[in-house]
Parts: structure tokens; C-alpha cells; sequence
């Protein structure tokens, strides 16, 4: 889940057939552990990445400080889901203080905005006074979500966006959210990391699964959010 910009990647694989990707084939690179990265916003080249170490959020492991979940009870923000898709992966492409360019260029946001099209990829959005202030999307298939970015206006919005996402996988019977890097924020989260053989082994069955990222219905509920969300299984 490549939440905060770049990162410098090892290996990175360059496509020479990445002028030719489809939605379809991005799916099977997800099935096979591997995703598309660019060097930058600017940069229309993009290059497949398997990283040595994946990073993971225990879907059983979700770390809620005692602040986050005083934001959650408060309810801050309305959550909504796959209300405004265009507008988070654009938020998340988008330059902030702090984070002069990120990995996602036009050809990534075209290629998730098909497959959310497709109802293969999700957004969760916090939304404030009717302004879009945080939120995160990810890709979709069997009983996995593979987290991809994250984005926040104001303090806190990305963190609770990430508590209701756990809610919401939970809930409908996800088994892994994959992270694909770890970084220290994510760490503070309950992020942790494993070998990609390990990483493999664990997703790939999973994958053949039926899971409902549609079955939670409680995002205005906060004290059912933060049950489904910390729970320990």
C-alpha cells in the first residue's frame, strides 16, 4: 500500500508491452504478487515491481491508538464508499507539502479508473462540510484487497479512512490487505513484512475466495466500526 509517494523499489521491472496493458492483464500481475509503479508523476513509462519484502496489514492486527479512536467515535468525516473514485486517485496523485511527486502518472490513473469501472477496485473517501479531505483505493479480487494509495487534507482522515476499510473487509470475509511497502507510518498501524515467498504462499489461495466488500452497512456506526475493525481473531 504505497501510501506516502515514492519509495525507491528493488527489483523494478521495465514492460516493454506496458504500452499494450489492459485492465485484465493488471489483474493476472495482481495474481501473480507483482504491480505497476512509475518514477514519477511526469514519467509515462511504467515498470512491473515485485518487492523482496511485502508489507501487510494483519487484517486481525489493525493497531487503533486511544487518539484515532477518539476521532472515530467523534465522527469527523462521512464516510462514503466509490462515491467519488476520479477525485481520490487524483487526490493521490496530487502534489501536498511535503510530497513534491508521486508514483502515479495518467496511464495509472486510467488503467484503476477502468478497473473501478469493472467493480475491481474501491475507494473509501472521508468527506467534510461536502469536501473530499482524505480517503484511499485499492484493487479487489477474491478474499484479498491490495491497498495502493492513501491521501489526507486534514489530520487524521487517511487513518480513519484505513479503520473503516478493516471494518469493511472484516466484515465481508477478506482474508489479507496487502501493503506492498512498509513504512513507518504504516508500521505504527500494525503494517508488518514478510518474504514474498511467504507472501505467495499466503495469497495465492486466498484469491479463489468469494468475499463482500459491499456487505458492511455501519460506516455511521462508530463502536461497530471500531469492533470489526480491531478485532482479534
Amino acid at each position: 500500500m504505497t501510501f506516502t509517494g515514492w519509495r525507491t523499489i528493488s527489483p523494478a521491472r521495465p514492460d516493454a508491452a506496458m504500452s499494450t496493458i489492459t485492465p485484465q492483464i493488471l489483474l493476472r500481475a495482481y495474481a501473480a504478487g507483482i504491480f505497476p509503479m512509475a518514477e514519477s508523476a511526469e514519467d509515462n513509462a511504467l515498470y512491473w515491481v515485485e518487492p523482496e519484502e511485502r508489507g501487510i496489514i494483519p487484517l486481525d492486527g489493525l493497531k487503533i491508538s486511544h487518539s484515532l479512536r477518539k476521532c472515530v467515535r467523534r465522527r469527523p468525516f462521512e464516510i462514503k464508499i466509490d462515491h467519488d473514485f476520479p477525485a481520490v486517485i487524483a487526490q493521490c496523485a496530487a502534489r501536498a507539502p511535503g510530497r513534491n511527486s508521486t508514483w502515479i502518472n495518467a496511464r495509472i490513473v486510467a488503467l484503476y479508473s477502468q478497473l473501478h469501472r469493472m467493480g475491481c477496485c474501491h475507494s473509501v473517501e472521508c468527506w467534510q462540510e461536502g469536501t473530499l479531505v482524505g480517503g484511499l483505493y485499492g484493487v479487489r479480487i477474491g478474499a484479498v484487497f491490495f491497498g495502493e494509495s492513501m491521501f489526507s487534507r486534514v489530520t487524521d482522515a487517511s487513518k480513519v479512512a484505513l479503520v473503516h476499510l478493516v471494518a469493511r473487509l472484516n466484515f465481508g470475509g477478506f482474508k489479507l490487505l496487502d501493503a506492498q511497502f512498509v513504512n513507518p507510518h504504516l508500521e505504527r498501524l500494525g503494517a508488518v513484512q514478510m518474504p514474498k515467498t511467504r507472501y505467495h504462499q499466503m495469497m495465492e489461495p486466498l484469491l479463489s475466495l468469494e468475499a463482500d466488500f459491499f456487505a458492511f452497512d455501519q460506516d455511521a456506526e462508530p463502536e461497530a466500526v471500531l469492533a470489526w475493525a480491531g478485532m482479534r481473531r
